[in-house]
């Protein structure tokens, strides 16, 4: 985990500019037409400035914060720093997801884990994928294997703007959907993606294959141990779970659409319905498994 701090881009934001993204998809323009093509891998981050992340009780084992640029996260070393600080909990996350793949993707698919890194910022930043805002929200950049998030982005601009859930569950869905597209780079899913529009569209196809993925997560989080053995999040209540589906329900094209646009669109769906992302997310955490998570095996996904 690092921290780039407050940056400048070094081209005034996204304006006139585009984002690269998995499958060949591009973002750029103002905020409802980001929502639409882009932002709903992650459209309701909203941490709110409320903690602990995973909204019960953490471990007390250490935590580790790499690579903080800022020294954003150097206070992060154990649960109850978690418990108390939404940053640190925010490592937490980050720490559970890469053990919980570092585990499953061998046993699985038989590929050893790469993990990914994250970097929150304020402002704008450059990656991989090209220049990002705050209006860009949470994304994965494969180049880079890396998650990028200004994490002003929600409350300033989703939550407000665009009426997002909030809810102490809500960022690690974010964070674990985003992980499933790096999870997806790793088994080179991403090449798959030829369709980018409609709702059986192979980009379509690829996010809510990551919704399922983060549902898989969230179903064995409380099991995800520490290098001591502890688990790192000890317990996930029913409102997690609920937020967690909300969460997914809240990012559906329909609805993204229906308030922007004041109208629904089919054949512009990227990232699919409410009720499509909410159904496979329910299926990674019911059925736990990289095959039930298959997406391109079913004619409407």
């Amino acid at each position: 985990m690092s921290d780039g701090g407050g940056r400048s881009g070094g081209g005034g934001g996204l304006g006139g500019g585009q984002i690269q993204m998995p499958g060949g998809m591009k973002a750029g323009g103002g905020v409802a037409g980001i929502v639409i093509i882009l932002i709903i891998v992650a459209v309701n981050y909203l941490m709110g400035g409320q903690s602990p992340a995973a909204g019960g009780s953490l471990d007390s084992g250490q935590m580790v914060a790499e690579g903080a640029d800022s020294g954003r996260y150097d206070n992060c070393r154990t649960g109850e720093d978690a418990a108390t600080d939404p940053d640190c909990a925010r490592v937490l996350v980050e720490n559970s997801l890469r053990d919980y793949w570092a585990a499953t993707l061998p046993e699985q698919a038989g590929i050893e884990l790469d993990p990914a890194t994250m970097e929150t910022f304020t402002g704008a930043i450059n990656t991989g994928c090209g220049q990002a805002t705050s209006a860009v929200g949470p994304f994965y950049c494969p180049p880079d294997q890396r998650i990028y998030l200004d994490t002003t982005f929600f409350a300033d601009v989703l939550q407000q703007q665009l009426n997002g859930p909030a809810g102490d569950f809500v960022e690690p869905y974010v964070i674990g959907h985003e992980y499933g597209h790096h999870i997806q780079n790793l088994m080179g899913t991403m090449s798959r993606v030829k369709t980018q529009q409609g709702p059986r569209s192979d980009a379509v196809r690829l996010e809510l294959q990551a919704d399922c993925y983060a549902g898989m997560w969230v179903k064995a989080a409380t099991s995800t141990q520490d290098a001591t053995g502890e688990p790192l999040i000890l317990e996930l209540t029913d409102q997690d779970i609920r937020e967690a589906i909300a969460a997914a329900s809240a990012v559906g094209d329909d609805k993204i659409q229906q308030q922007t646009q004041g109208q629904v669109t089919k054949e512009t769906w990227t990232h699919g319905s409410a009720a499509s992302r909410m159904k496979w997310f329910q299926t990674g955490y019911q059925q736990g498994s990289l095959q039930a998570c298959d997406t391109w095996a079913v004619d409407t996904p």
